[in-house]
């Protein structure tokens, strides 16, 4: 006779359903002129490897799923967006900080979110989020030196 025991089941079910939650990114105001944003957000230079990283995980930037980056290996990247190679000849520095911050700016109609937009302007925002910026100061500034690299 087959005895059902439900409890480690029903553990396992538990314990898939714990959510750890993103640690939220502080938002720190911007201006822009001229279609750019002159000065770092962080206060500090950005890192290129760092920011290589942000653009590929899903969790933060996830750039590729929109745009075609100079990543050799790495298949199914989106054709959505402009294609980022090269983007650092095309574009300066503070050019693309506010293209990463907020596109919108540049572009009201495009999908592209705002890493770092005034969280004041988002609506349907889960509690925990509100008020909190997409990436933090220090990421933009780390994605940004990635971009800008690519010459």
């Amino acid at each position: 006779m087959l005895i059902f025991k439900p409890y480690p089941l029903l553990l396992t079910v538990a314990l898939s359903l714990v959510v750890i939650p993103l640690k939220a990114a502080e938002y720190v105001p911007w201006t822009q002129q001229n279609f750019a944003i002159e000065n770092s957000l962080s206060g500090s230079a950005g890192d290129p490897d760092s920011g290589l990283q942000l653009v590929t995980l899903k969790s933060k930037g996830n750039c590729i799923a929109c745009h075609r980056l100079p990543i050799k290996d790495l298949a199914f990247q989106g054709t959505i967006g402009p294609e980022l190679t090269g983007v650092g000849k095309r574009l300066t520095v503070p050019q693309i900080r506010l293209r990463v911050v907020d596109e919108k700016q540049i572009n009201p109609y495009t999908i592209m979110p705002g890493y770092h937009a005034d969280p004041q302007r988002f609506n349907r925002v889960s509690e925990r989020y509100r008020g909190e910026a997409i990436l933090s100061a220090q990421e933009i500034e780390d994605i940004v030196a990635y971009l800008g690299s690519l010459k």
